[in-house]
């Protein structure tokens, strides 16, 4: 049997078939409509009728001489609350307030609470008996002999106490401490004394510039006080400490060791050329440092060579922040070797006598000065092995010039105790943890 299912006409409803709907809000969430002037003083004079038919059936024709309408405004407040007779006679409950609705006391809240308040504070009147006048008891005398309620004393009169020699005012400093009385820093020209960033520097605790950074701040100790006074003198056998956050400033500095190729300069730039310390990049970093330091941007702020290469010379290069070793690299007293291969070439072709190699490891003068003492060998036909102890400029190439040798080609392969190993040439890389130039010097018994 089929079924018919009748299909809905198309369109839309007309909006008579629509049903209607209640609101989502309900039937108050609307817009009220606003009563006219005549409407709203209607609404008044009807509440003010109800109001005064209430009040006639409470209080009758005649209300209370404290009341209050509630519509009017409050009278000014002057002074504290009037007090009550402490003469009359409360009964038990008179803090108790009347039975009844609240307008029998329409006072505000807080008059009422101070009334109260001076209420249970009364004194209550005293029997007239009990106030009798009181005489004041008479003071014993005082004691003839010495007091001894606090121990024994001597006898007789005590001698009268000299007052404290008063002390000129001395501004307090944030370094002092308790033991002023010991012997401290000299701030005077005496006889074997010097300058305490100078000590510090011949100890290889900081470099002199570090040093006078470190004064002011309260970072250096001597002989267990603080000295934060530049220029401050001490003598040699005074015992010189720094602080913690001295000795982190100094654990953030950094070393960089670079392979120099040719065509860089040392130091600033000049002629066109760029300085080295342009190959310090993330990139140019050398992939087997293996000294643990991640590259950060404040490592270049204040990163200095220690120690020259010629625009024409390749080798390594030694860039740092840390004035301890710059001084102990390039200083006037440094003893740290450099090692360079040399290649060169005689000027006449032939071989280079034996007295002009002695020459070159002691006996020549530059600039009018003797040179200290070298070692110089050949490590084949064309090439020799310099190790020198200072570093003029252009020392070696006007060396082998005074003896007839020219220069093809030089490298600088060691300084101290590092070497420059299988660092490629452009590259850089951290010095190590556990590396060092020098070995530390041994303290004297």
């Amino acid at each position: 049997m089929a079924t018919l299912k009748l299909k809905k006409p198309a369109g839309p409803r007309s909006a008579a078939a629509k049903p209607e709907r209640a609101p989502v809000r309900g039937s108050t969430s609307g817009v009220k409509k606003r009563p006219t002037l005549a409407e709203a003083q209607a609404l008044r004079l009807e509440r003010e009728a109800r109001y005064q038919e209430q009040l006639r059936q409470r209080f009758g024709d005649k209300p209370p001489s404290n009341f209050t309408r509630r519509d009017q405004p409050e009278a000014p407040r002057t002074g504290r609350p009037p007090q009550r007779d402490n003469r009359e006679q409360r009964p038990p409950d008179a803090h108790r307030r009347p039975p009844g609705n609240a307008a029998f006391d329409n006072r505000p809240p807080r008059e009422r609470r101070d009334e109260r308040f001076a209420q249970a504070t009364q004194p209550t009147p005293a029997d007239p008996r009990d106030r009798q006048e009181r005489r004041p008891r008479p003071m014993p005398p005082p004691p003839s002999g010495p007091n001894t309620a606090f121990g024994p004393r001597s006898q007789g009169p005590a001698a009268p106490r000299k007052p404290a020699p008063r002390r000129p005012p001395s501004r307090p400093s944030r370094h002092s401490h308790d033991d002023d009385d010991d012997e401290g820093p000299f701030h005077a020209e005496q006889p074997g004394t010097m300058r305490l960033s100078k000590r510090m520097s011949e100890l290889g605790i900081a470099s002199r510039r570090e040093a006078d950074e470190w004064i002011p701040k309260g970072w250096v100790r001597v002989d267990g006080r603080v000295v934060a006074e530049l220029g401050s003198r001490v003598l040699p056998g005074q015992h010189i400490t720094i602080d913690a956050k001295a000795r982190n400033a100094q654990a953030m500095k950094v070393t960089v060791l670079i392979n120099k190729p040719m065509g860089y300069v040392s130091g600033q730039a000049e002629d066109g050329y760029e300085p080295a310390s342009v190959l310090v990049t993330p990139q140019n970093q050398w992939r087997e440092d293996r000294s643990g330091i991640r590259f950060l941007h404040s490592h270049m702020r204040g990163l200095a060579p220690a120690g020259r290469l010629d625009i024409d010379s390749v080798g390594l290069l030694v860039l740092t922040q840390d004035g301890r070793i710059a001084k102990q690299l390039i200083g006037e007293d440094s003893e740290v070797e450099k090692e360079y291969l040399v290649r060169v070439n005689t000027l006449d072709g032939n071989a280079l006598p034996d007295s002009q190699l002695a020459l070159l490891n002691h006996g020549l003068e530059l600039d009018g000065e003797a040179l200290r003492p070298a070692q110089v060998e050949w490590v084949n036909d064309d090439q020799l092995r310099f190790v020198l102890r200072e570093g003029k400029k252009r020392q070696i190439r006007r060396m082998c010039e005074l003896v007839g040798l020219k220069v093809l080609g030089l490298k600088r392969v060691r300084v101290g105790l590092v070497m420059l190993g299988d660092l490629p040439p452009g590259a850089w890389r951290y010095l190590r943890g556990d590396e060092r130039f020098a070995e530390a010097p041994t303290p004297a018994p």
